[in-house]
């Protein structure tokens, strides 16, 4: 049997972009701000803190998924990795629609 490739982290933080501390989401693992929707790119596999680039992920777009609902795409801006990530509840609605224009 495989062993899951996702490590529950749901820690406070401080916004790298906006500056702003960030509490803990509660019912998962918190893995952007959700007042600016910028991230940090420090996993390899959710939750592992095993990647070494450690750039801030910019939200570039917006997916909808019939099961996740909306899923908000990074690019970094130190590697140009892409990374994609469930919004939260909490995560600013304003940001979220201004994301929707650009849909991928």
């Amino acid at each position: 049997m495989e062993s899951s490739k996702f490590t529950e982290i749901d820690e406070e933080f401080k916004c790298e972009n906006c500056g702003k501390t960030v509490s803990k989401l509660g019912y998962s693992c918190r893995n952007h701000c959700p007042y600016c929707l910028y991230s940090k790119h420090l996993d390899k596999n959710p939750g592992d803190r095993a990647e070494d680039c450690h750039g801030i992920l910019k939200p570039i777009g917006l997916e909808i998924n019939s099961k996740k609902g909306y899923v908000i795409v990074f690019e970094c801006q130190k590697c140009g990795a892409i990374r994609k990530n469930k919004a939260a509840k909490d995560d600013d609605m304003q940001k979220i629609i201004e994301l929707s224009s650009k849909v991928i």
